[in-house]
């Protein structure tokens, strides 16, 4: 578990504002921010995220319908589009793109909770504290 992997859980169960994770995600360079995209792609793809979970996802992240990556997330294959999303390149982009997948997190691997942990389980990632500064 690195602090990349809290930071991204913590955003996406809603114990830290997304004010605090864009801040964050705004102080790394192009390079790191498109690594978090990917490795959140990855998470997202983890927490079994299926094409329905795209408007919702949109709803939370604040993004209006014709914003790219909410365009992309209604669009075709959820593997295929989280990806695309993942490899957008503009600064503003990116940070939309944050926001969705993070949103995806959170619908996803609620889900999962409700579906397969409801009754406990291990995941470290089910069993953090609320964040400092929440």
């Amino acid at each position: 578990m690195t602090e990349r992997d809290i930071i991204l859980n913590e955003l996406a169960q809603g114990l830290r504002a997304m004010s605090q994770g864009i801040e964050w995600f705004d102080t790394h360079g192009p390079q790191e921010q498109a690594e978090i995209l990917v490795f959140l792609r990855h998470h997202c793809v983890q927490a079994r995220a299926v094409t329905e979970d795209g408007p919702e996802s949109v709803r939370r992240a604040g993004l209006r319908p014709t914003h790219t990556p909410a365009v992309l997330i209604t669009r075709g294959p959820i593997d295929q589009q989280l990806g695309k999303i993942a490899g957008l390149t503009p600064a503003d982009e990116r940070r939309k793109a944050f926001r969705l997948l993070v949103a995806v997190l959170a619908v996803a691997d609620a889900r999962r909770r409700e579906h397969f942990c409801s009754g406990g389980c291990g995941h470290w990632w089910h069993n953090l504290p609320v964040a400092d500064g929440r």
